[in-house]
């Protein structure tokens, strides 16, 4: 019988892994909380709705990439491919709207695409995001900058490069539509499938495609910050002000447009070169039309989404992964049946009280009981057999530095010499 293996583009995340990723969700919770944004999680699964209104139905998310099925009730429901859409959902039927503003919400989550898997990019990815509700100014976007970049800071990465760009609002659009309509349109006949088919719907997608022949003819494509009305212009200065004044550096890109229709106005990326073409490790900006889009009021909108594994290449990149301790403070040995009992229960005691202890549970030798123990990490190894049950005292060794004190065998005195 063949064995069954996990899909393709799915990750297992190895208990000698976990450590890794647990470090770097501690730092988003407190990068987060220091910032005051309050984590949501929302269901996996939406209606399919929510993410062709929300995301836009002209986007390879929506259009290619989206595992949906029909439910038994004949209702279309798809896997989430990104958080934006579902907290906005939230945040309208769960009336947050209402409440004191701004309203600041992360998320720790996993998602859904079907793509192509290579490095940096699988079909079920994690993401670290952040919607910031309730405020238009630029001071808002240079938060939500400014958190990343706290987070950047916090984890010691520095070789991290910050791109903005301006993509203009609903009244400046048109006309930069129209601009790249009429550029665009002189090169049709050159443009992938796809992209033709943008052409109409939506020729700011075409910006955004990775096909090499697109992407050549996308580079003398008009600018966006060339079409800015005065208002997005203004908005657009007032944030490279703040970011400089803040001594963060950054480059303006005119290529960002980001891969989500909903996004208006200011669009950031986070690059770093060393993890490949994927070198995105996270990207965001503002939507303010998104509530409204799916049914929920008029509410300016702001945020980002960080990849996961992008951010641990990066760390490995930079050789900045910590060392993890993940041995346990102490391994009882018991020698011989009589010990067996005294010994499970001892270790039950030192677990009841916060300690990490282990036992033999596999009726080992004591050699292979203390090559266990070597493999399990232990900081402390304590021999327990019948006379050391009788004298109610045993040698606990520190296998740090070979230290050796004699302890009664009792839980207070054990943790007591642990711990000093």
């Amino acid at each position: 019988m063949s064995k069954i293996q996990k899909p393709k583009g799915t990750l297992d995340i190895l208990p000698a892994d976990i450590s890794l990723w647990q470090y770097i969700e501690q730092a988003v919770r407190e990068t987060a909380k220091i910032n005051g944004f309050s984590e949501i999680r929302m269901p996996t699964f939406e209606y399919t709705e929510l993410f062709c209104r929300g995301v836009g139905d002209t986007t390879d998310v929506v259009g290619k990439e989206m595992y949906t099925f029909t439910d038994k009730d004949g209702s279309s429901l798809s896997l989430r491919p990104e958080g934006t859409a579902g907290v906005a959902r939230s945040v309208i039927e769960n009336g947050l709207y209402a409440g004191a503003m701004p309203l600041k919400l992360f998320y720790l989550s996993n998602f859904f695409r079907r793509e192509k898997p290579q490095a940096g990019r699988s079909r079920e990815f994690w993401q670290f995001g952040t919607e910031l509700y309730g405020s238009s100014s630029p001071e808002a976007d240079a938060q939500v900058i400014m958190l990343a970049y706290g987070l950047f800071k916090k984890l010691g990465l520095t070789k991290v490069t910050l791109r903005i760009n301006s993509i203009g609002c609903k009244e400046c659009r048109p006309q930069y539509r129209e601009s790249l309509l009429n550029y665009f349109s002189g090169y049709e006949k050159e443009l992938c499938d796809t992209c033709r088919e943008r052409l109409q719907k939506n020729p700011l997608r075409v910006l955004d495609c990775k096909s090499p022949v697109c992407s050549g003819i996308a580079k003398d494509a008009p600018k966006t910050l060339e079409h800015l009305c005065e208002s997005c212009n203004t908005h657009f200065e007032k944030l490279k002000a703040i970011l400089d004044a803040c001594g963060v550096e950054y480059i303006v890109d005119p290529s960002i447009v980001r891969g989500l229709d909903y996004y208006t106005g200011t669009v950031f990326e986070f690059t770093v070169d060393s993890i490949g073409a994927q070198s995105t490790v996270c990207g965001g900006g503002r939507y303010d039309g998104l509530l409204s889009s799916i049914g929920g009021p008029e509410l300016p909108a702001v945020g980002f989404g960080m990849g996961i594994t992008r951010l641990i290449q990066a760390l490995k990149d930079e050789s900045l992964v910590p060392e993890f301790d993940n041995g346990c403070d102490i391994y009882i040995a018991a020698l011989g049946e009589a010990a067996a009992l005294p010994v499970f229960m001892l270790g039950q005691k030192l677990r009841d009280a916060g300690i990490s202890a282990e036992t033999d549970i596999c009726g080992r030798s004591l050699k292979a009981q203390m090559k266990y123990a070597d493999k399990a990490g232990a900081r402390f190894v304590l021999v327990v057999g019948e006379n050391e049950i009788n004298q109610n005292s045993a040698e606990l060794k520190n296998m740090r530095n070979g230290e050796k004190t004699t302890v009664n065998l009792t839980a207070d005195d054990i943790i007591g010499n642990i711990k000093r």
